[in-house]
């Protein structure tokens, strides 16, 4: 199938994606309106499911994890399953259930550090708050929504270098008590609290007036930076965003299996919590993937040979090689940016790539007329790890781990090339629509 997006569309659509999804809720919800708009059937896991041939379906868990299917004519036992995963989450600053704090008359909320943030560029930045809110209604029923403030409520002021003289050589930061945001000052100290859960309300119904809500009950709420993403440099080489981690592999996926044509059976899934280990319902090492699967093939031996013609492909970030910092790179494997998406391969599996699924990528690059690089950490540095593993040990599908090399992964603003998402959405729509069965390789004997 033709590629219909050029890179200034691909990279337009992208910023608005990032502007649009403060939290892996409205990330899935982003997702799931642009596959409806694309004419996939909504599936509701509660529901009896009846699956066609030539039909697009997807499905939600939890508000923020999905999977898009596009059911394709030839016979899955013949061809199998391309699938392509990423993740929705990124690491912040979530607020406490009982957050509310009174500090010299100064109102500020408790927040619990998700995921493996770098905490330093959280100092000094215009924040807000985004999330799902859960309420009882006036018919006494539980529902939620999702809410985004969407201006500057809050901010970590940093400590002035006069009462700190050491802070550009050494200041810790404690996760407790140094990075808690300011979102009030009240008239006078001892003037009762804020509740949180009452504020949460006031903007519920100033968003949502015809929303019936009657109580807050309960909440997940982040903060996030309000400078939304923009290109930087002379030549405009670079995209600085929140979130690139990994919202930029989700949207690749997404445009990607737009584009997947009909002669086989494609996949996306787009799960939450993998900056914390993925061990969720709605996480890769939870169920949800492997339940679609079975019961999209409730018969063991023909679902075990269906994934056996199988591939994913993880996608998530890869580390470029900082030209500050060149040294924490292997001396071979420094990715550059604007050269193309990154085959990540470790040794000890926290990368489930292998030669076969990695020749089979390098194939997809090739025929897609997309350049290829390549990282391993270096032998005595530790690396991180992506669903890419978790998905090949669960479920059994032949996986590679790949991504597009970035600066500052898991800080507040990240960098990445203009061009390296784009060419690995052209990758993912040569994978999608590759035709040949099955995806495997013939290893001889001998």
């Amino acid at each position: 199938m033709a590629n219909s997006l050029s890179l200034n569309d691909f990279n337009a659509g992208l910023m608005q994606f990032l502007q649009a999804s403060p939290t892996p809720f409205h990330a899935t919800r982003n997702l799931a309106n642009r596959l409806l708009a694309a004419g996939f059937i909504p599936l509701y896991e509660g529901d009896s499911w009846q699956l066609e041939v030539g039909k697009r379906y997807l499905v939600t868990r939890n508000d923020s994890s999905i999977i898009a299917f596009v059911y394709g004519k030839s016979p899955l036992v013949d061809k199998g399953i391309r699938m392509l995963g990423a993740h929705t989450d990124s690491p912040c600053l979530k607020v406490k259930p009982r957050a509310e704090l009174n500090r010299r008359g100064y109102f500020q909320l408790g927040v619990e550090v998700y995921g493996g943030a770098l905490l330093a560029p959280w100092y000094d930045r215009d924040l807000s708050m985004a999330g799902r809110v859960s309420y009882r209604n006036q018919e006494g029923e539980v529902a939620s929504v999702l809410l985004d403030f969407s201006r500057a409520v809050a901010i970590i002021p940093s400590l002035a270098i006069h009462l700190d003289r050491e802070a550009n050589s050494g200041r810790s930061i404690n996760a407790q008590k140094d990075i808690v945001p300011l979102v009030l000052q009240l008239a006078a100290e001892d003037l009762p609290l804020p509740d949180f859960r009452s504020l949460l309300h006031a903007e519920l119904q100033q968003q949502f007036p015809d929303l019936a809500v009657e109580q807050v009950l309960d909440y997940e709420i982040s903060f996030y930076d309000t400078q939304g993403p923009t290109f930087v440099g002379l030549e405009q080489d670079f995209i600085a965003s929140a979130r690139l981690d990994n919202l930029l592999s989700c949207f690749i996926g997404l445009e990607s299996i737009l584009q997947a044509g009909d002669e086989v059976s494609s996949l996306l899934i787009c799960t939450d919590h993998e900056e914390v280990g993925s061990a969720s319902c709605c996480g890769a090492k939870g169920p949800m993937l492997q339940q679609f699967l079975e019961r999209l093939l409730p018969e063991v031996d023909t679902r075990v040979r269906v994934i056996e013609r199988s591939m994913m492909i993880s996608a998530d970030n890869a580390h470029g090689i900082h030209p500050n910092f060149m040294d924490k790179h292997d001396e071979n494997h420094g990715p550059l940016l604007n050269r193309g998406p990154v085959i990540k391969v470790n040794a000890n599996q926290r990368y489930a790539t292998t030669s076969e699924t990695s020749a089979l990528f390098r194939l997809f690059c090739e025929k897609a007329g997309v350049p290829v690089q390549a990282f391993v950490a270096r032998t005595d540095m530790g690396c991180g790890s992506t669903i890419g593993p978790v998905v090949a040990s669960e479920v059994g599908v032949k996986t590679i781990d790949v991504g597009c090399p970035t600066f500052a992964m898991h800080s507040i603003r990240e960098l990445a090339g203009t061009k390296d998402g784009w060419w690995l959405y052209q990758a993912g729509v040569e994978f999608y629509n590759y035709a040949k069965a099955p995806i495997a390789l013939v290893t001889l004997p001998g």
